[in-house]
């Protein structure tokens, strides 16, 4: 292992076991390919997006197809370390021509060295469903292949909050801070098996929901995880209960010299400042936790946006002294900002509060209370 100063350098020790793992992965499936004559067919994924009424933004990346099947609870760990490893291990295609069609608008990209493709398109789209999203569909030009399908969110025009919330160590338990404890909840563990913090599910659904005669408030997820991990996350929101938002995630370098995102600060920074930006009118109540940047990254916003942070959620993950002083001064800030950052140990306090300053219905606080309740028995 590396060392630097005297400090293990785990990222660079992570990336070369992974690799090793990687490359053994590739063997055994690039040899089956290779005795069946069929190689794994082309297609373009499309991630969940945003957008406003006149345009939309649309994210996704050409793969070769990934055949790994729907998680269950009861799979061995051996199915879910393969299914872990084949997310990671992705074949992406550079160079590829995409059309991307939204409602009448079609537009054509081409993927980055990364297999990624990003763009706004100029249109709109009808809300089938009535809850906000419209269809979006990427039709692979060249080379040929397997189109894609997701949706965008529109947020209402009579929206009165919109939630930006982090994902790990906030609506699911990650371990991000250990080494260890994150290697096992990624690698041994699924969509199924991988629990949220007790109460997410009914705190975010009284979010959505909003108070009496408000429109529902869009929930967006800003978080540093892969976008490897897109549908893993989809699946677990669904499968949890907690409304589904669009994931504005990242990519992750995966070589020897590194595992681990760059610049995680600056990710969410700027994926923040893309969604304040998008809907200048709309304020935003910020979830995260107290484990990494959430709170220097949330303070700067509110200072930033003066007005448009009402409240800033912070769940304390951290038995560190130091670290709880650090985010007790930058509450100070926060407050002297005219805002306000709530640190709480569970999600019954962020719900008391939310409920006393109308942000949700006062009677949804029981259901996060009996969540709580069963979850510690």
């Amino acid at each position: 292992m590396e060392e630097r100063r005297g400090v293990i350098d785990w990222g660079a020790h992570l990336a070369r076991m992974v690799e090793g793992l990687e490359r053994r992965v590739d063997s055994a499936i690039g040899g089956i390919g290779w005795r069946s004559g069929r190689p794994n067919p082309i297609a373009a994924f499309v991630y969940r997006g945003f957008g406003t009424p006149e345009r939309a933004r649309v994210m996704g990346r050409v793969l070769e197809v990934d055949h790994t099947a729907p998680s269950g609870a009861g799979d061995p760990r051996w199915r879910n370390v393969f299914a872990a490893l084949g997310r990671f291990e992705s074949d992406e295609v550079p160079g590829a021509r995409v059309a991307i069609r939204y409602g009448d608008a079609v537009q054509e990209v081409v993927t980055d060295p990364d297999g990624y493709f990003t763009t706004w398109i100029d249109g709109s789209a009808p809300d089938e469903a009535g809850a906000g999203w419209r269809k979006v569909r990427a039709d692979l030009v060249d080379p040929s292949g397997l189109p894609g399908e997701s949706r965008i969110l529109v947020p209402s025009a009579s929206a009165r909050i919109g939630i930006i919330s982090d994902l790990d160590d906030t609506v699911i338990r990650t371990g991000v801070r250990r080494l260890v404890r994150m290697l096992a909840s990624t690698f041994l563990e699924n969509a199924r098996t991988r629990l949220p913090f007790p109460g997410v599910a009914a705190f975010y659904q009284a979010l959505h929901a909003g108070t009496t005669g408000s429109a529902q408030a869009p929930i967006f997820y800003v978080s540093s995880s892969p976008w490897n991990m897109h549908d893993f996350l989809l699946e677990f929101l669904e499968i949890r209960g907690i409304p589904v938002g669009p994931l504005l995630l990242r990519d992750w370098t995966m070589s020897h010299e590194t595992f681990r995102p760059r610049g995680h600060h600056s990710h969410k920074t700027e994926a923040i400042e893309l969604l304040f930006s998008t809907y200048p009118d709309l304020p935003f109540i910020l979830i995260g936790d107290s484990g990494q940047h959430d709170p220097e990254i949330y303070r700067e916003m509110a200072r930033r946006h003066p007005g448009r942070v009402p409240a800033i959620y912070i769940r304390d993950v951290t038995a560190n002294p130091i670290r709880a002083a650090q985010v007790r001064e930058l509450a100070a800030e926060v407050a002297a900002l005219g805002s306000k950052m709530v640190l709480v140990d569970d999600t019954l306090g962020a719900a008391r509060h939310a409920a006393e300053h109308g942000w949700i219905a006062p009677e949804r606080v029981a259901a996060v209370q009996e969540e709580v309740r069963v979850a510690a028995q």
